[in-house]
C-alpha cells in the first residue's frame, strides 16, 4: 500500500481503539454482554450507501438490529445471500419488526431511473429498472427532479411485497409467529425516517397495502424532495 492508503487504514485502527475503549470505560462489561448473546428485536435492510447506517439512524446500539445491505435495498426471490439474512433473523433470532428501508438521492435509483451504465452493477439493477418500467407512465407525468424520489418509494414498496411473499415470511406468519414488515425511506436533507403506511404482520394483507402505498407514492407530486445524489 501507499503511504497515504496505509495512513488511512491506520487512522481506522485507531479510531476503532479509541471508540472500544471509550465504550468499555463508559459502560464496562459491555463488550463481554455482546459476545455472549445477539438479541434484536429489528432487521434492516437497507442500501450500501455509507451515509445511511442503520444503527445511528435508529438511535440503536451494537446488538439491537440486524444489517442487510446492498446496492438500491433490492430484495429478490433469486437472491439467496438477502434471503439467507431474512431466514436467520425470522426463525433463528426471532425478529419482530423487518424494515426495508430506501433513500432520497440514492445513487443507485437514479442510475435505474436514467439508464446510464454503471458496470457490472447493472444486472443489479435491472430489478429496479423493471419496477422504473412498470410505472413509465406515471413517472413520466412528474417533473424530472421528482421522478428519482418516487421512484425510490416506488422500489421500497415493491421489495416489501416481494418479501412478505417469501416462503420465509410465509411460514413465519402461518406458523402464528410475530414479526411485522415495513416500509420506510430515509430522507439525507433531514436525517428523518417516514414509513410508506406499509407494515404487514400477514400474507393477505400484502396486495391490498401495497396497491394504497402505490398510490400514494404515485400522487406525490410538489412535496417531494428534490434527488441529491453524490
Amino acid at each position: 500500500m501507499s503511504t497515504e492508503e496505509t495512513n488511512l487504514f491506520d487512522r481506522l485502527l485507531a479510531g476503532n481503539r479509541s471508540w472500544a475503549t471509550a465504550m468499555e470505560q463508559e459502560r464496562p462489561g459491555f463488550f463481554a454482554g455482546l459476545a455472549a448473546q445477539q438479541k434484536p428485536k429489528y432487521m434492516w435492510i437497507g442500501c450500501s450507501d455509507s451515509r445511511v447506517p442503520a444503527n445511528q439512524i435508529t438511535g440503536l446500539e451494537p446488538g439491537e438490529i440486524f444489517v442487510h445491505r446492498n446496492v438500491a435495498n433490492v430484495l429478490v426471490h433469486s437472491d439467496l445471500n438477502a434471503l439467507s439474512a431474512v431466514q436467520f433473523a425470522v426463525e433463528r433470532l426471532r425478529v419482530e419488526h423487518i424494515l426495508v428501508v430506501g433513500h432520497h438521492g440514492c445513487s443507485g435509483v437514479q442510475a435505474a431511473l436514467d439508464g446510464g451504465r454503471v458496470g457490472l452493477a447493472d444486472h443489479w439493477l435491472r430489478h429496479v429498472q423493471d419496477i422504473r418500467e412498470r410505472h413509465a407512465a406515471s413517472l413520466a407525468e412528474l417533473p424530472y427532479d421528482q421522478q428519482a424520489p418516487v421512484l425510490c418509494e416506488l422500489n421500497v414498496i415493491e421489495q416489501v411485497a416481494n418479501i412478505c411473499s417469501s416462503t420465509v415470511l410465509s411460514d413465519a406468519w402461518a406458523g402464528g409467529q410475530n414479526v411485522t414488515v415495513h416500509g420506510c425511506v430515509y430522507s439525507l436533507r433531514d436525517g428523518l425516517l417516514k414509513s410508506l403506511g406499509m407494515s404487514i404482520d400477514a400474507r393477505e394483507q400484502v396486495n391490498d397495502l401495497r396497491e394504497s402505498a402505490l398510490k400514494r407514492a404515485l400522487a406525490a407530486r410538489g412535496r417531494m424532495p428534490q434527488c441529491s445524489c453524490h
